[in-house]
């Protein structure tokens, strides 16, 4: 029960921060820009993939073809290359359903964070909100930097993205410690 309450105010902490980054701050829109003719592009986009949502990687060359990587280097070298999210025309986008997903994903990243403090013999609080933080960067890392690496995503893009994450997990760790020192302690 405590590691679940633990998880529970770590997750609420976490999305807090979450919201304060996303709507308070420019973190959100860091390294993201403006397409240039904008309609044009849109209108090409949805005659080529219509109304199929989905992840598409350019120049697509098949995986399984045993000249792939030569190919796809000689592409790259005259055409643009990249990977876009797309979702067509109605597609829907209703927060709410959204809001609940990214709840229940910071649930699950709480909880996992204070079975794993549970798992330590930190006694200090700060040695336990910096154990839970350092799981943030840990992960972030993991995710973050591959994007930046493999994907080309903007590094100011990447930064921002690192510290939301970082400080997300920064504000469980502040509560997580607080109550599972509080319970350890009663």
């Amino acid at each position: 029960m405590r590691i679940l309450v633990a998880g529970l105010l770590g997750a609420v902490a976490m999305f807090i921060w979450t919201a304060i980054a996303h709507m308070a701050t420019p973190l959100a829109y860091t390294g993201i820009s403006k397409m240039q003719n904008e309609p044009a592009v849109l209108s090409v986009m949805q005659s080529g993939v219509g109304a199929k949502s989905g992840f598409y990687f350019y120049p697509w060359i098949d995986p399984k073809d045993p000249q792939a990587e030569q190919k796809e280097t000689a592409l790259m070298k005259t055409n643009p290359s990249g990977f876009l999210i797309y979702h067509p025309a109605g597609a829907s986008y209703d927060m709410t359903p959204l809001m609940l997903e990214e709840f229940g994903k910071e649930l699950a990243q709480s909880l996992i964070e204070a079975f794993l403090l549970s798992l330590t013999a930190l006694a200090g609080y700060f040695s336990r909100v910096g154990f839970v933080t350092m799981l943030g960067v840990f992960g972030s890392l993991g995710t973050d930097m591959s994007y930046l690496i493999w994907y080309g995503f903007p590094c100011n893009y990447t930064l921002a993205q690192i510290t939301i994450e970082v400080v997300g997990a920064l504000a469980a760790g502040l509560v997580i410690a607080w109550w599972m020192g509080r319970r350890a302690s009663a």
